[in-house]
């Protein structure tokens, strides 16, 4: 076995370490070129946010919102459900005028359920937006609830779950307002009321009246009665269906009364 020479060895060992040298300090110059400062108001802003990383900002999470927030391409209605008092002092922060709003939940506006017509039994995956890329989906109404539970798979605070009688409704203490499950309901029946309604249309149907008493027993036929009865201007018919003006309603539940198909639900 040959004896070690420890002049090269020393030479290598040197060369290495120099190596090694040059290449630490490369990394801290492109560091220190490349690393940008993270805003600390972006810090605090997040900090202040609910935290739930729902999504229904249309922002990939809490910390994206708020740097949009920062950089004053998002504004603070799109976050359900921050607190006013939070939202206030983000305001306060970012020298943006506030107006405090009303917390809001979701309600599906549709009865349907078991009590509307099928065209077909569905078999196959699982989900709506599943469902209705076959043939718009198995109910006859156009904008009857498919009940696939799209919106309670994408529900952050578990407020969505299907009723006995074939359609999903919401919790009205869970739900937080994110508006995941609106943006997401393929049908696009799924809206947002102030929490403190006291009613709300449960049907979205564009179908006429005649079609509708053929295909279901609880949807709106169009007859305007809760239109005529609601002496505050609150109800107007759109595309078939009556729609309620929440600014206007004082919660009188004449509307309730009028309708014989018992269409608007009480709260």
């Amino acid at each position: 076995m040959g004896s070690v020479n420890w002049s090269t060895f020393g030479i290598v060992t040197l060369i290495v370490a120099v190596i090694a040298i040059i290449f630490a300090v490369l990394i801290v110059i492109v560091y220190k070129l490349c690393h940008v400062e993270e805003d600390k108001t972006v810090e605090v802003i997040s900090e202040k946010l609910a935290g739930a990383n729902c999504g229904g900002c249309g922002f990939t999470g809490c910390n994206a919102f708020a740097k949009a927030l920062a950089e004053g391409k998002a504004n603070l209605s799109m976050c359900g459900p921050t607190a006013n008092e939070n939202k206030a002092e983000i305001a306060k922060l970012l020298n943006l005028p506030f107006t405090a709003e009303e917390q809001a939940y979701a309600v599906v506006k549709c009865a349907g359920g078991l009590n509307s017509k099928n065209k077909f039994e569905y078999v196959g995956n699982e989900g709506c937006i599943a469902q209705i890329a076959f043939m718009g989906g198995k109910k006859v109404c156009p904008n009857g609830c498919l009940c696939g539970g799209t919106c309670a798979s994408l529900c952050p605070y578990h407020a969505i779950t299907p009723s006995k009688d074939g359609v999903m409704v919401v919790n009205k203490a869970l739900c937080e307002a994110c508006g995941v499950c609106a943006k997401k309901c393929p049908k696009h029946i799924i809206e947002l009321i102030p929490k403190s309604s006291k009613v709300y249309v449960a049907c979205s149907t564009t179908c006429k009246g005649k079609e509708v008493v053929n295909t279901c027993k609880v949807g709106c036929i169009s007859c305007g009665l809760c239109e005529k009865a609601c002496k505050y201007g609150a109800i107007k018919l759109e595309n078939n269906v009556p729609v309620i003006d929440y600014k206007k309603c004082v919660g009188c539940k004449a509307c309730v009364s009028a309708c014989r198909r018992k269409v608007i639900k009480e709260i």
